[in-house]
């Protein structure tokens, strides 16, 4: 099954709830491949040895991996780290996770500022593009295994919003704006 994702609600209960829109007004993987957002169903059963996680490492040049068990019990200061993913940031690359165990959102803004949140599960892979506001929480089941993918050294650093003068920023704008029909909100 392709992962799942919504437009969210206004609501500012629990960040760890679905939150979504009544009726639910889904997002296809067409409109995340718009916005820049790519996945992949893998079998996080074999990633040690998974030929198809080795092709895409190899075709985007991932040349670093790390494993990231996100859970009250197993991270320092879990809740401040939790609402320090929560904030709305960018970075300056390609954020890539890999589910391996447990689930979580990635929430990312689309043409028009609204929140997507999309729902990660064991076996999904999710690429989001430099440049896209994101922020990322667990669900309600509290637990995620994260393999964390980077081009060269790890950098980290989170940018949080506002950054439209950001080069990484204007150049996802700018590829957004490439794309043919594809009106992009003033913000």
């Amino acid at each position: 099954m392709a992962i799942e994702a919504w437009f969210m609600d206004d609501s500012n209960e629990d960040p760890r709830l679905p939150h979504q829109t009544n009726p639910k007004h889904s997002v296809s993987l067409n409109q995340l491949s718009e916005l820049g957002v790519l996945y992949w169903k893998l079998n996080p059963n074999i990633y040690e040895d998974d030929q198809e996680l080795n092709k895409i490492r190899e075709t985007r040049g991932y040349n670093y991996m790390d494993i990231l068990d996100l859970c009250p019990e197993k991270v320092e200061n879990y809740e401040e780290k939790l609402k320090n993913f929560y904030t709305e940031h960018i970075h300056q690359d390609e954020e890539i996770r890999y589910c391996l165990e447990g689930s979580g959102y990635f929430d990312v803004r689309d043409k028009d500022d609204r929140w997507i949140r999309i729902w990660i599960k064991a076996g999904d892979l999710i690429i989001l593009p430099a440049g896209i506001y994101h922020r990322f929480t667990l669900d309600t089941s509290n637990y995620v295994k994260l393999m964390r993918l980077f081009m060269g050294e790890p950098v980290w650093t989170a940018y949080n919003r506002p950054q439209e003068d950001n080069p990484a920023r204007k150049e996802y704008i700018k590829s957004l704006t490439e794309k043919p029909g594809v009106p992009v909100a003033a913000h």
